[in-house]
């Protein structure tokens, strides 16, 4: 899969099917979109497209600090191998300004040659959000192009949609989550070092940084599984600033894996949180800390079948 982070540097003259939206999280609702894309290029022998809405100009603009389900990289990585091109749209006041015929002509016929344009009932474009899919059906034959409306996925008699994922995982409802998304909250990023507190006290971990714009689930323990070196293992995270210990207020993730004993440092690794344990803390005393700690390791060895 090519990676392009703007519409200018999209150079293909080859036909395409293409969808559009701002995908943060990748949920199962995207998905359906995504693989309608991939199968329409195959069959067709042509280039499948995600084109990808950057939001963070436009809310930076207006003075909000955006909270996304997923990082770029994080992004990319779901999407690798399925379609030929994820093309990173970032809204910019010049984007956000262009007309929904210009849209229409510019993008979608001129830059990506669709002849097939894949959206949700929803999909709204254009300046003042004035292009829908009824705009994109009276224009199909005019620019060449099949329009195709996919339904949009429901969970308990709701649509899936980025924003009952975020409603979740506010509320650290890490199995519902999962179901939304159609696969573990995750977090990809390099270990760094720490104090190393923990391999002091008997329980190494590792930790990596929370990406400042990425959605952090509620602050405390979390049964998880890592991917490192290509091998996944089950483990223990606490997700948050560790206020026994340091008055930093950095926000981490840090794990103990079950059964790994490598120096991680250095190294990328995709943490995948699982289920909600219990709220972070902060303790009177190192001694009650691990006495907690060793609770929680007891309830993930649980977890995951290890109790022997």
């Amino acid at each position: 899969m090519q990676y392009i982070n703007w519409l200018s540097h999209y150079k293909d003259d080859r036909r395409s099917a293409v969808t559009f939206g701002k995908f943060d999280g990748l949920h199962r609702g995207h998905q359906m979109l995504v693989e309608k894309v991939r199968e329409l290029g195959n069959a067709n022998k042509i280039n499948s497209v995600v084109c990808s809405f950057d939001m963070r100009p436009l809310y930076l603009r207006k003075g909000i600090h955006p909270q996304m389900l997923m990082t770029g990289q994080e992004r990319y990585k779901h999407l690798d191998g399925l379609v030929d091109y994820l093309v990173e749209c970032p809204f910019t006041e010049k984007f956000s300004g262009l007309g929904a015929e210009e849209f229409i002509r510019d993008i979608i016929c001129d830059l990506f040659h669709a002849s097939y344009v894949v959206v949700g009932t929803d999909f709204r474009f254009g300046f003042g959000k004035k292009g829908d899919i009824k705009m994109l059906a009276s224009y199909a034959e005019t620019f060449g192009y099949e329009l195709i409306v996919i339904e949009k996925e429901r969970y308990h008699n709701r649509e899936i949609s980025s924003t009952y994922a975020k409603e979740m995982l506010k509320e650290g409802k890490m199995e519902v989550v999962s179901d939304l998304l159609g696969y573990p909250y995750e977090l990809t990023g390099v270990v760094e070092h720490g104090k190393k507190l923990g391999r002091r006290l008997g329980f190494p971990t590792f930790n990596v940084v929370w990406p400042e714009d990425k959605m952090a689930p509620p602050y405390g323990v979390y049964l998880s599984e890592v991917s490192v070196d290509g091998r996944t293992y089950g483990g223990i995270s606490n997700v948050g600033v560790k206020p026994t210990v340091t008055e930093e207020n950095h926000l981490l993730i840090e794990t103990f894996l079950f059964g790994y004993s490598e120096d991680a440092y250095g190294k990328e690794v995709t943490v995948r949180l699982l289920h909600y344990r219990r709220p972070e803390q902060k303790f009177d005393s190192i001694e009650e800390m691990k006495a907690c700690i060793e609770e929680d390791i007891l309830y993930g060895k649980h977890f995951f079948g290890m109790e022997k």
